[in-house]
């Protein structure tokens, strides 16, 4: 890791996060596993499908979810866009805020933009560097980006930077902004 990334790394202490890895292949799940152990995370639960991760979110202790795109174990069809999208538009979901990294070896522009547009705070093309996975990780926990409502998307601002150059209208409404 650079400096950056370490700099990150004492300052972020996993063991107080806990963790959703949701990932229907037994290896990659662990390989995830193996990673957050390394960075000290202490609570890891793991889900193969759409139900028993909905399910373990409802319990309102799991602070971050990272999740594959294709359960493949998931019989319903379900993947893990579905899961963002429960978390950040169903009554139910304990923590519509909470930081969400998806991952999948379908890294084309178009499913970057998908994920992006669904609410994912953070994307990770398979197959991982450990260095690369653990940027996306640390940005979406230590950096979040602000959570917005634009019509019917809510979700992290999905813009990465503001230009200041811009003259057009504001159309990013904060979540603060919203009665409660």
């Amino acid at each position: 890791m650079s400096d950056g990334g370490m700099a990150d790394h004492e300052r972020i202490d996993f063991s107080k996060i806990s963790f959703l890895v949701v990932e229907p292949n037994k290896l990659m799940g662990q390989m995830v596993r193996d990673v957050l152990m390394m960075l000290d995370a202490q609570y890891i639960d793991r889900a193969r499908n759409f139900e028993t991760a909905v399910n373990i979110l409802k319990l309102g202790r799991i602070d971050v979810m990272i999740s594959e795109w294709a359960l493949s174990e998931d019989h319903t069809g379900r993947s893990g866009m579905d899961i963002v999208h429960w978390i950040r538009n169903d009554s139910a979901s304990p923590n519509r805020m909470m930081p969400v990294v998806m991952m999948t070896a379908n890294s084309e522009e178009e499913y970057v933009c998908r994920a992006r547009d669904c609410g994912v705070s953070e994307f990770v093309a398979k197959p991982y560097a450990v260095n690369g996975f653990y940027t996306r990780l640390a940005a979406a926990v230590a950096r979040p980006r602000q959570f917005v409502r634009i019509g019917e998307y809510f979700g992290p601002d999905r813009r990465r930077r503001k230009l200041e150059e811009y003259d057009g209208p504001e159309r990013r409404v904060p979540v603060e902004a919203y009665p409660a």
